[in-house]
């Protein structure tokens, strides 16, 4: 089944509303494949959008009209930024169309409404300066020390998200290939070469820091904790901030995907190109990855100031 709604103080749905949402979100997972974060992000809009429609019009989901999305998406947008209305319109598409295919709407109500502005906010990514005293935090003289630095290293050198590093399995590591399978968003498996520093800190990693931890217990997580489980994405977060503060990088330039942003940007900067750096960051849409751009850009126009005889 589905990830099911979060719980609502309001008055509860209608039983037709209900019944519409649920199968919905469940055509999302088994059709589409969404990973459970959309769906919910999916649930929550189609949800809070419905309470709305029965308290302001007493009208079911499959009766709205163009005007009551319009009416809603104003009140939306004056209290949420820009990418929560792509979202919110993403959701109504991606429901009124499946309605239309399967008979059940005459017409796609969100269809007349543009999609808001995209705002113009740049991933928060760091120099490779900073990165190498990211990197160089934590105590590697310790075990739990060695597996964070492994972590951070294999973070920088795939650009994987959070959620994929602290999930994967030992399984999915191949050192003799250099690379790892992973399972990326929407079930997604993507092939990821991991370069041959990180290999050496996996190695060196796996042949003993591991071994301490477990303490001859067994786990199939490629990271583990004193307890033997593996890491949670909070943890490693946590983790990230403490070295982040040892190593003089502001907190406010620091985020659960800092190393990711990096991982892209540093690519760029050093001629990849950006449909290569669209597989390796498993985006689905290159418009995903051309935001990086930005960033690469503002580097090299900096670099051109500082090092062209006429900049």
């Amino acid at each position: 089944m589905a990830p099911a709604a979060r719980s609502d103080t309001r008055p509860a749905l209608t039983q037709e509303n209900q019944i519409e949402l649920d199968a919905f979100c469940d055509s999302l997972w088994l059709e589409d494949g969404l990973a459970r974060n959309s769906i919910e992000a999916y649930r929550r809009d189609l949800t809070q959008f419905a309470h709305w429609l029965q308290q302001e019009q007493r009208a079911p989901l499959l009766s709205a009209s163009t005007e009551s999305l319009q009416r809603y998406l104003a009140e939306f947008a004056q209290r949420s930024k820009p990418a929560s209305q792509r979202r919110l319109l993403s959701a109504w598409r991606r429901f009124f169309q499946r309605q239309l295919r399967d008979g059940r709407v005459t017409h796609d109500p969100s269809a007349p409404i543009d999609s808001p502005l995209p705002g113009h906010r740049f991933p928060k990514t760091l120099s490779e300066s900073a990165v190498d005293a990211l990197l160089d935090a934590p105590d590697t003289g310790s075990a739990l020390g060695m597996r964070d630095r492994t972590m951070l290293e294999l973070l920088y050198a795939t650009g994987l998200r959070v959620s994929e590093l602290v999930g994967l399995s030992t399984f999915q590591v191949s050192l003799n290939d250099g690379a790892l399978r992973v399972m990326g968003k929407g079930s997604k498996e993507r092939l990821v070469p991991i370069g041959q520093q990180a290999c050496d800190w996996l190695d060196d990693y796996t042949r003993g820091a591991r071994l301490q931890i477990l303490e001859h217990r067994q786990s199939e997580a490629l990271f583990v904790t004193r307890q033997g489980g593996p890491m949670s994405r909070q943890m490693f977060w946590r983790l990230i901030k403490r070295y982040g503060v040892q190593a003089g990088i502001a907190e406010n330039q620091l985020s659960p995907h800092t190393l990711r942003h990096a991982f892209a940007t540093h690519l760029l900067n050093h001629g990849a190109d950006l449909r290569v750096v669209q597989l390796l960051l498993g985006h689905a849409d290159i418009s995903t990855t051309q935001i990086y751009t930005h960033v690469a850009r503002a580097r090299l126009k900096q670099l051109h100031a500082i090092h062209h005889p006429r900049g």
